[in-house]
């Protein structure tokens, strides 16, 4: 935004928040806590910390999913493309709760950079009023529609499972987004390290309570979702108790007080909502593409995509963390007005991210027989196998891209440009990933293959745009040409 000429982004500038120079605070941080100190040290060293453990925790969340796949694949192909249907619009509840979480763990992390630590508070108690009521509408919406949603959607034979396995999902929307948000409070404060226990305490249960619920109770898919839920409810009580019960956050809840701030509640939303619809994208991108892989080929080629992209979110999960210290420590620059620090904490994060993504690429090319293996062990899924094989060799080209446009869209959300960040992932997944996608899938009849190929040109084009983007608008921002 120029200085005296435009003004986009709903005021995006550290003095349209009222977020007040350091100097000026006549609140002190009373109460600081180790994470609050590192977020305002050094963000070299800053990203270093905070993204340690939620690799850790991150890397725990991504190990469950693929147990989950492990588990399902012995129920057979029609139970693993069934998850594949369903996981679009479990990608888009958890994008709901990622995008209230970064809006509020940004607008946390400003009051931070500022010494504000009762606004910071503040924003806290809005970010979980915003939260229950989006529960509340999604859980119906989702629920009442599952019997016919899967239908409409083309899973054949799968659908019924799909519906069995949905129905429990959405029926624990509640904890989804409490938990998710309340992971981003935690980062948001610099405390990554509670982050990490709450979902290692998640992860961890629904890995042993997979093989439990599916085969030794009986229950089938339906066991895999109850398994979810009920490690996701275990996790939120336990976030639950430290924020209001114990109060040892630094920020911590108390909705007894609470009261209707409509400018804290649009800070949030100016991030959140476009955040959201990142993920949204993300979701509507993977409806249009089991549209075609089922043109092209068949549900099968569903359950290999839903299979093969669990195993590239594992190899994603560094860069991912990442991104959220990066998220944390451009809003507390931003918040104190040391726009230096943007700079330093996006080349950094970029550089230190493209040799992590060049080590993955190598490992899931040389690996991809092994872990093709691992999802094709039964009878019933064993003709899975090749088609997994060329997914990996083919998504092995897909990690170099990611550092640059994810780090950018962290840094926007971090400054307040949520809308920036939303256009570089629209451009990436609906755009480009569709259109390219459809090119080489259908229009060049390259069928399956075609499918892959198409989302790697995608979001290499994509996350190229991204990091031009970013580059220019924090190069403005040091030299004082914009807020």
């Amino acid at each position: 935004m120029i200085v005296g000429s435009r003004r986009s982004e709903g005021r995006a500038g550290a003095d349209s928040l009222n977020l007040r120079p350091i100097e000026a605070v006549d609140h002190d941080l009373d109460g600081r806590t180790t994470g609050v100190e590192t977020l305002l040290g050094d963000p070299k060293s800053a990203i270093l910390k905070l993204s340690a453990p939620m690799i850790v925790s991150m890397l725990l969340f991504s190990l469950y999913n693929v147990v989950d796949a492990f588990w399902v694949a012995g129920l057979g192909s029609d139970a693993l493309a069934a998850i594949g249907f369903v996981f679009p619009f479990y990608f888009v509840v958890l994008g709901i709760a990622n995008g209230l979480g970064v809006g509020g763990g940004s607008a946390i992390s400003r009051r931070i950079g500022a010494q504000d630590k009762t606004g910071a508070e503040i924003v806290a108690q809005h970010t979980m009023v915003i939260m229950a009521a989006v529960a509340v509408v999604f859980t119906i919406a989702l629920y009442i529609s599952s019997d016919r949603l899967f239908v409409l959607l083309g899973a054949g034979s799968a659908a019924p499972l799909a519906a069995e396995y949905s129905r429990v999902i959405f029926s624990g929307t509640i904890f989804i987004l409490f938990a998710n948000v309340a992971y981003a409070i935690l980062r948001g404060e610099g405390d990554a390290k509670r982050a990490m226990y709450a979902m290692g305490v998640a992860s961890l249960l629904n890995i042993v309570l997979d093989p439990i619920f599916i085969y030794s109770f009986d229950w089938g898919i339906g066991g895999a979702a109850w398994a979810t839920v009920l490690s996701i409810a275990v996790s939120s009580a336990v976030m639950l108790r430290w924020m209001v019960v114990k109060k040892d956050t630094y920020v911590s809840l108390n909705l007894r007080g609470f009261s209707r701030n409509g400018g804290v509640a649009l800070e949030i939303l100016q991030v959140g909502v476009p955040a959201s619809f990142e993920f949204v994208s993300i979701a509507l991108m993977g409806i249009v593409i089991n549209f075609i892989i089922v043109a092209v080929s068949s549900t099968d080629g569903v359950a290999v995509c839903s299979v093969g992209m669990r195993v590239v979110n594992i190899g994603m999960t560094p860069l991912i963390a990442m991104s959220t210290a990066v998220i944390s420590v451009s809003g507390a620059a931003f918040g104190a007005k040391a726009f230096q620090k943007i700079e330093v904490a996006h080349l950094y994060s970029v550089k230190a991210g493209l040799v992590v993504a060049l080590i993955l690429s190598g490992a899931t090319y040389l690996f991809a027989p092994q872990i093709a293996a691992v999802f094709s062990y039964s009878e019933a899924s064993a003709d899975l196998a090749p088609d997994i094989v060329t997914f990996l060799h083919v998504m092995a080209f897909f990690y170099p891209a990611i550092p640059l446009g994810i780090f950018a869209a962290a840094v926007f959300q971090g400054v307040v440009r949520g809308k920036s960040a939303l256009s570089i992932s629209v451009l990436r997944t609906v755009v480009l990933n569709i259109l390219l996608v459809s090119l080489f899938a259908v229009g060049l009849g390259w069928g399956l293959p075609g499918v892959w190929w198409g989302m790697v040109s995608g979001n290499l084009l994509g996350d190229a745009v991204g990091y031009i983007w970013v580059r220019s608008y924090v190069g403005n921002l040091v030299r004082g040409a914009v807020y």
